[in-house]
């Protein structure tokens, strides 16, 4: 046998040129970087690798507005949000909105690890931030329909607009039950009774995917096929039962209440792989959301098992105290201490971080606490393919406003609406009215304006009057390209009695209701049209036969003008497609929606919901005439 033989001083001068490149291949494989890896052994490979400092970072989420490549890279930052309205440019386009995350992703995976960051955003009826995008009817609309698949659909077209844009991570859906529509916020919610608002929770699969059958229950699930998001059940828990319906207070009800009226969509959620959790501004009986532990991790958490992470509102643990970020160390120990797993800061992110490692080192909070976070953070990134494919392209451009998920958007708003009223004797129905007619009117402050139509939440925060905000079409022009052109519509937005009088209409139609609002500053005790809606109804229902629709975010004030109204439309918020509306007026489509909120006769009787034992409604829950589909 022949033997090949080299001098020892020739092996170890092998050994160590061979060395390095030993140690290069074993540097190169990062077992958090295989997709092939099992998932827990990717988030335990990455975890030991990571400083206190990235882990805190993962945990920091930050407006756009402070966010550079720069920050991204040298404070290891875990997630960036578009508050509302915030925006890279006006009218961005769908290629701006690109560049600016993939700027921001970029500075994230040239650190050290090279985690990549989570962008989000509220899309809470479509992306409603965006220039051009589809804007569906509010939640209290969809509630109307009582069609899960429907908005199943709606997740599904939001999910592909949002990509569209680059943005992984939706703030939405909104799970509230809201018992007084004096909420500021009612709209957000699909309705008073749970059981609705559990249905609709189908939205979390239409953004998310549909969880396999084999997936572990409690555990996010996003699919990583193109077009789908994170989403995020909103806001945890209790926040539409508050005293009086203001926003962000105290919800005063026992346990037993709490988990039978506020908890049960988020089971649904948690079932459906929702990939996180919002908190809640608001007091259970006296104690912040955001600082209880034992609904967040003693519940959540443990009693649920839900395996994604908690997000905090915006400023939300700068606000268990009062005034807000009175004693920050404080909020930081009570809000993380609770389980709050990523705080949206948004602003002063080097306060967080400064404060939350100095009570880390100082074993105010356990580690075990960061773990625990940074844990389910990165567990939701990997799910959702985020580690490998951290940048957006502009493959899904196409999809913003697309005029597939704008006629999505029209049957939704058909099937929202609510006919509470059909002519002044049942024998006499007005609707469906006939598209051939001499000379109709069209009045109203919300006729002619988009904005109006759509509500809080599009464009900027608290909305905006107007129809140059974004694209869509009005009920003024659904009118006037569906009657017959032989028809003469005439448009004034505010008539007085004598111009109605004296210009013989076969009928009006008049749109009224809300101006745009969010949050807070739609908390309303009086629940009023405003003026000049009621005198419009008046100059006009007094002279002509006319059908009302409201366009409000809750039911409103309407007893008074009833019986000088022959026929009565809610329509809720219905968003950027006004042509929903003339479908089911003109008998194109049927009138099908139904209450999933009560309607009162007097704010005085607030809080009423249905099976109140003073339940006297004008029009109850459950209730909505129904016309049939006519050839005219």
């Amino acid at each position: 046998m022949a033997r090949f033989s080299i001098p020892l001083t020739g092996f170890l001068l092998l050994c160590c040129c061979l060395l390095p490149a030993l140690r290069l291949t074993e540097a190169d494989y990062f077992k958090y970087k295989d997709p092939k890896q099992p998932l827990n052994a990717r988030i335990r490979d990455l975890m030991k690798r990571m400083t206190l400092a990235e882990k805190i970072g993962q945990m920091t989420q930050i407006e756009r507005t402070v966010a550079t490549p720069d920050v991204m890279t040298k404070y290891f930052i875990g997630s960036v949000l578009s508050g509302g309205g915030s925006v890279p440019a006006p009218k961005a386009s769908a290629e701006t909105w690109i560049n600016l995350v993939n700027g921001l992703q970029k500075g994230s995976l040239s650190t050290r690890l090279g985690i990549p960051m989570i962008y989000g955003i509220d899309a809470v009826h479509g992306h409603n931030n965006v220039y051009n995008a589809t804007i569906f009817p509010h939640n209290v609309g969809l509630g109307a329909t009582r069609d899960p698949n429907l908005v199943k659909r709606i997740g599904e077209a939001t999910a592909l607009e949002v990509r569209a844009t680059g943005i992984p991570y939706v703030f939405a859906p909104c799970i509230a039950v809201c018992r007084d529509p004096r909420w500021g916020r009612c709209y957000e919610s699909y309705s008073e009774d749970h059981k609705i608002v559990q249905a609709m929770t189908e939205i979390i699969p239409g953004l998310q995917g549909d969880m396999p059958p084999t997936a572990q229950k409690g555990a996010p699930y996003v699919s990583t096929a193109k077009g789908k998001v994170a989403a995020c059940a909103k806001h945890y828990l209790g926040d539409g039962g508050t005293t009086n319906g203001i926003n962000e207070n105290n919800t005063v009800i026992d346990l037993n209440g709490l988990l039978r009226i506020h908890m049960p969509a988020y089971l649904n959620s948690i079932l459906k792989g929702v990939a996180t959790v919002m908190v809640s501004y608001s007091s259970w009986n006296g104690k912040k959301m955001h600082a209880n532990k034992e609904l967040v991790t003693g519940y959540l958490k443990d009693k649920l098992r839900f395996r994604g992470f908690v997000i905090s509102d915006w400023e939300g643990i700068d606000r268990i105290t009062s005034p807000p970020k009175a004693n920050y160390s404080y909020s930081v120990q009570a809000g993380v201490g609770a389980g709050i797993d990523m705080i949206m800061v948004p602003y002063n992110f080097t306060d967080f971080i400064d404060e939350l490692t100095y009570q880390v080192k100082n074993n105010i909070i356990p580690m075990s606490r960061i773990d625990d976070a940074v844990n389910r953070i990165l567990r939701v990134k990997f799910v959702m393919g985020l580690f490998e494919n951290p940048l957006a392209d502009l493959s899904l451009a196409s999809q913003l406003g697309s005029k597939e998920h704008r006629e999505l958007a029209r049957e939704a708003v058909r099937k929202s609406l609510v006919l509470l009223k059909n002519g002044k004797s049942a024998y006499k129905p007005l609707l469906p009215l006939p598209k051939k007619a001499g000379k109709i009117l069209v009045a109203g402050s919300h006729a002619n304006n988009l904005g109006n139509q759509c509500g809080g939440w599009t464009i900027t925060w608290q909305g905006l009057e107007g129809n140059n905000n974004t694209m869509g079409t009005t009920i003024l022009s659904a009118i006037k390209s569906t009657v017959d052109p032989t028809t003469q519509v005439v448009y004034n937005e505010n008539p007085d009695a004598n111009f109605v009088k004296s210009n013989k209409f076969s009928y009006a139609i008049v749109a009224v209701g809300e101006p745009p609002y969010a949050e807070t500053f739609g908390d309303n005790l009086n629940l009023t049209i405003p003026q000049p809606g009621p005198s419009t109804i008046a100059n006009v229902c007094g002279a002509v036969k006319c059908v009302v629709v409201v366009i409000s975010g809750r039911p409103v004030v309407i007893q008074p003008y009833l019986a000088g109204i022959d026929a009565l439309v809610a329509a809720w918020l219905p968003g950027t497609e006004g042509q929903g509306v003339t479908d089911a007026l003109f008998g194109d489509y049927g009138f099908t929606g139904k209450l999933a909120r009560t309607w009162f006769k007097t704010v005085d009787q607030l809080p009423m919901n249905v099976g109140d034992p003073h339940y006297d409604p004008l029009f109850p829950f459950g209730f909505g005439l129904t016309t049939k589909p006519t050839k005219n």
